[in-house]
């Protein structure tokens, strides 16, 4: 008598789905690459046109960080003081109605048909309208060029605007052509609508992939897109709020002897190149959850290598830091420690051996 064991057979469904990438030929591959080549082309031109109208904000939002080290590099400190020792600075969006000062004008401000020069001075007077609107006013004719401006005229001040929110002219970007406005906010719009298309474009990465694996490994799409996704903007995040200002003042903190002038397009290659690598650098949760469930890595390989990486991560910081100071370069290596940390985290809870569906 022959004992009978049971197996396991895969359906025509299963063996369909395992071997589609073995079965597509080279010309089968490269039409495939081409579909979705063109769809993440066409999506990222759609975003392109749709954030070229508001370019403009985008680029002043990256554009803030430098204005501001731009505006503490220029300032001096200077003590208050007076008759009384109780005169204190005012800023526009502390007035109240009645308040009146001389008002120094620290940047060309076309009044009408006028143009009043930086340097120039008025004094003004917080009043209302005869439609009942608060506002600054003159209140002394103001005399430029060929022009007079009366008394009682507005002058274009913002009151609900948050101090810092307007920067003089010697703290803003130049620009060397009369093309390079319209080349800038292009940029910006194109490298915004290739950032607001990360999902989509993973999700083509992962379609033409995803036939070479097994019909199990294709269910971890959805958790890859989504982790990837958050990642990114975290990491784009970081770059801005945390790395971003400390290495701009440390680089134009060295010119502290020199006027600086910085080109808008230079400092739109480092802002994106920035936020791009960090975003990049944040997809290694990501990348390890894939990994694990595939069962390439897990948490004791990640473990045992942990010297390497460490060295590995502090080469990196100090090639991509903009800057050559340890503080800065630190900056740059702390959440490469810590994401490798999650990431050893994640192996140990995701990860698994690869088993194959036809065994």
């Amino acid at each position: 008598m022959s004992a009978v064991f049971p197996q396991k057979f895969e359906s025509h469904e299963e063996a369909t789905e395992r071997e589609l990438g073995g079965q597509m030929s080279f010309l089968e591959h490269l039409d495939e690459f081409r579909r979705r080549l063109v769809r993440s082309v066409a999506f990222v031109m759609v975003a392109f046109m749709l954030l070229w109208f508001v370019s403009d904000r985008i680029y002043n939002f990256l554009a803030r960080p430098a204005q501001e080290a731009l505006a503490h590099q220029t300032q001096r400190a200077v003590p208050v003081g007076g008759i009384t020792g109780e005169e204190q600075i005012l800023s526009l969006n502390t007035l109240k109605e009645g308040d009146a000062g001389r008002l120094v004008f620290d940047q060309s401000t076309k009044i009408g048909i006028s143009v009043i020069p930086p340097g120039a001075t008025v004094l003004a007077r917080v009043a209302r309208d005869s439609k009942g609107e608060i506002g600054l006013f003159t209140d002394e004719p103001l005399f430029s060029g060929n022009a007079i401006v009366p008394k009682g005229v507005r002058l274009p001040f913002d009151f609900k605007a948050q101090p810092g929110d307007n920067f003089s002219s010697e703290d803003r970007m130049i620009v060397t052509t009369a093309l390079e406005p319209f080349t800038l906010y292009a940029m910006v719009a194109l490298y915004s609508a290739i950032g607001l298309s990360v999902p989509f474009l993973l999700l083509q990465i992962w379609g033409f992939v995803s036939p070479a694996l097994y019909k199990h490994e294709r269910a971890y799409v959805t958790p890859f897109i989504g982790l990837s996704t958050v990642s990114f903007v975290a990491g784009a995040a970081f770059a801005y709020y945390v790395l971003l200002p400390p290495a701009l003042t440390y680089l134009i903190g060295l010119g502290q002897d020199f006027r600086v002038l910085l080109r808008a397009s230079d400092y739109f290659d480092f802002v994106t190149i920035l936020m791009l690598a960090m975003g990049l650098v944040f997809q290694m949760p990501a990348i390890t959850y894939v990994l694990a469930r595939i069962g390439i890595v897990n948490a004791r390989f990640l473990v045992r290598v942990w010297r390497t990486a460490v060295v590995v991560i502090l080469v990196v910081a100090a090639v991509a830091s903009p800057t050559t100071d340890i503080p800065n370069m630190l900056l740059f290596a702390a959440p490469m420690i810590v994401l490798y940390i999650i990431s050893i985290f994640i192996a140990w809870i995701f990860g698994k051996k690869r088993v194959s569906t036809d065994s």
